[in-house]
């Protein structure tokens, strides 16, 4: 578990350092990458070329965090979008208090869970703990 922790850790340290450069504008980073010339020992120059490497793999995690995050709320959209499809219809599956249950879809809740099914009865239950899906007009 610990190993899971420290990737978590791991990750979240990525999304903070490329939140903070994303917010480098490019008259910052000049200012940086001349005062870098400016101090470095003339015996020992530094190598240019792999401070621009490194700025150039900050921006590549940059794009990549941004774009889980829009691909993580389109799959967040569409999920909801089927979940609402199901309003109306006759479900069987879990309910949140896992007890096995058949019933009609009442209307859609967005939850920290994902789309929670809130179903005739007063039940609830999440998207995935669906087993069946019948029309109403089928079940009755």
């Amino acid at each position: 578990m610990q190993g899971i922790a420290n990737i978590e850790n791991d990750n979240q340290n990525a999304k903070a350092s490329a939140n903070s450069f994303s917010d480098l504008t490019s008259d910052q980073f000049v200012e940086i990458m001349f005062t870098e010339l400016k101090n470095q020992d003339p015996m020992k120059p530094s190598d240019s070329q792999a401070m621009l490497e490194q700025l150039s793999s900050l921006r590549a995690i940059e794009a990549d965090l941004q774009f889980t995050e829009r691909l993580d709320q389109l799959v967040e959209s569409s999920d909801f979008t089927a979940a609402s499809g199901l309003i109306g219809n006759v479900v069987s599956g879990v309910t949140t208090d896992s007890e096995q249950i058949i019933d009609t879809v009442f209307s859609v809740s967005k939850t920290s869970l994902g789309p929670v099914l809130n179903l005739s009865g007063g039940q609830r239950m999440k998207l995935g703990d669906i087993i069946e899906i019948a029309n109403s007009q089928d079940a009755g």
